[in-house]
């Protein structure tokens, strides 16, 4: 792993994205137990080469609001039912709650639905889902649960094909504190992925190099822990390398912390987390808070 020298080469933006991460003096003595939350990484085989899909997080939410993310959000008491976990295809085990939650995340926030019909194997058609947008909306406003759609519609989540990508959990000097669980799930062929115009305002299918290349000229903000996952991404051509190498990649938890060190303060990650770079160091004006 090799060290970035200087933080401003990767946030060129007044170092807003490192904001999200470091401690500031309000939080020094406010420390919350993590937040379960799951995101999805939806990748596709692009004309030149693989894709991710990206929102825009509207400016008023309060967590990485105008920032280019991948979609997800907390858990829901509801993920974790034993009714609904009955009807989730793959292990029954502790992610599984985690693999509901993006997959629901993923349907209310960008219409993709990770599903299939009871007793078939291929994945919900665009036409299906196109269907079943109603649904959308009302689990969205609380009008009607996950379990509700799957029911009445004689469907299972295909909680199969996610797979564990990356685990990251917010530093404890933090007010906001998440533990986050990323997912890799290959986009069904014919579906149509779409922002929702309310906790998103905009999306994008983008390569993982033009991704990279925008938060560095100040195009996009990326905040640090979804940049340094779309460098992790970058490693793979193909819809199907990358899901061969994050199940051939053990996920280690990744909790940044600050070290200080003889030439200044480094923003920090586990070296076997697996990323391309495992330190950042960190202007004066932010060390100061570190």
């Amino acid at each position: 792993m090799v060290p970035v020298p200087d933080a401003r080469a990767r946030f060129p933006l007044g170092f807003s994205t490192l904001f999200t991460l470091l401690p500031r003096a309000e939080n020094l003595l406010k420390s919350e137990q993590p937040v379960p939350a799951a995101t999805v990484l939806v990748v596709r085989d692009g004309a030149n080469g693989l894709e991710v899909f990206m929102v825009r997080r509207h400016h008023q939410i309060d967590f990485a609001s105008g920032a280019l993310v991948f979609p997800g959000g907390k858990t829901d008491p509801e993920d974790e039912d034993e009714k609904l976990r009955a009807l989730c295809d793959g292990p029954d085990d502790a992610l599984c709650v985690y693999r509901i939650a993006a997959i629901r995340e993923a349907f209310e926030e960008c219409g993709v639905l990770l599903a299939r019909t009871a007793g078939e194997q291929s994945l919900l058609s665009g036409k299906r889902v196109a269907e079943l947008q109603d649904w959308r909306d009302r689990i969205h406003k609380g009008e009607a649960s996950l379990h509700d759609l799957l029911t009445r519609e004689q469907l299972r989540l295909a909680g199969d094909v996610l797979v564990e990508f990356a685990h990251w959990v917010t530093p404890d000097l933090m007010s906001k504190r998440f533990d986050t669980w990323f997912f890799l799930a290959p986009a069904p062929r014919d579906q149509l992925l779409v922002h929702d115009g309310h906790e998103s305002v905009d999306s994008v299918w983008i390569q993982p190099k033009d991704a990279i290349r925008a938060a560095k000229d100040g195009t996009h903000t990326i905040i640090f822990p979804t940049l340094c996952n779309i460098e992790k991404l970058a490693a793979s051509h193909t819809v199907s390398e990358a899901r061969r190498r994050a199940r051939q990649s053990p996920v280690v938890e990744v909790l940044p912390r600050t070290e200080k060190r003889d030439d200044g303060t480094y923003l920090v990650i586990p070296e076997e987390a697996g990323y391309p770079v495992s330190s950042v160091k960190l202007p004066e004006r932010l060390s100061k808070s570190a």
